[in-house]
């Protein structure tokens, strides 16, 4: 049974509605069939609506309403949580060495070798369940626990574009440079965000997603290829 919506005040001018604690796709096709109605029915006092696992927050002008003017509104919203489903996305990793700095502690935090860990992250079709953190950075889930890692007690001040992460129990890859605590485990040639493009994200929340491991060779020629010369 699907659970109910549950709302929660965040400040004077947005509050949160929450579908439960657990990543589950049914829930997570609900929270943008929601986001997809809200959108639709463009309420004069919408400012943003952001999605995220299981839950939905929505921002509005306190100017034009509040917190009950807005849950009632949403309330008699009609929709219908169809099968959110995008685009199957491949995204070639070099595992390991100065592109993963943290395959060998992810290894021997879950007494396995660093070739189990680039097996078993790179065996699961992942679901990109909302997008959040940095542009375009896209929260996956599917992660096998076998590889669960906490992150680094002290973020790191660079983190490089494409960087392939683990965060407990999550997965992602960071899009941009900047700062991050996730361990990182191995980086894409891809270039994930680029404000040139439209959509300028090359995931979507919906789609699925498949790491599939590469060579250095074969990551040199695709970086070049995508970003226009060769990685340093």
């Amino acid at each position: 049974m699907m659970p109910r919506m549950n709302f929660k005040p965040l400040g004077d001018s947005a509050l949160l509605i929450s579908f439960g604690e657990v990543i589950d796709e049914e829930i997570n096709d609900r929270v943008h069939a929601l986001a997809g109605a809200i959108e639709k029915a463009n309420f004069g006092w919408l400012v943003e609506v952001v999605p995220a696992y299981s839950s939905l927050a929505v921002i509005y002008d306190p100017a034009l309403t509040d917190f009950d003017g807005v849950r009632q509104a949403i309330e008699r919203l009609e929709f219908s949580a169809e099968r959110f489903e995008g685009k199957l996305a491949e995204i070639p990793v070099l595992y390991g060495g100065e592109y993963g700095p943290d395959l060998e502690f992810v290894a021997q935090y879950n007494g396995l070798t660093p070739e189990e860990v680039i097996e078993i992250h790179s065996r699961p079709i992942y679901r990109v369940y909302f997008l959040g953190f940095l542009p375009g950075f896209a929260y996956l889930g599917g992660m096998d626990g076998r590889i669960a890692t906490p992150r680094l007690e002290r973020p790191r001040l660079k983190v490089p574009a494409g960087s392939v992460g683990i965060a407990g129990g999550q997965t992602g890859v960071y899009p941009i440079e900047s700062p991050g605590g996730w361990r990182i485990i191995g980086r894409t040639p891809l270039r994930l965000f680029d404000p040139e493009k439209e959509p300028p994200t090359l995931l979507q929340p919906g789609d699925r997603v498949r790491f599939v491991p590469i060579d250095e060779g074969k990551f040199n020629e695709l970086y070049a290829a995508e970003w226009g010369r060769e990685d340093d």
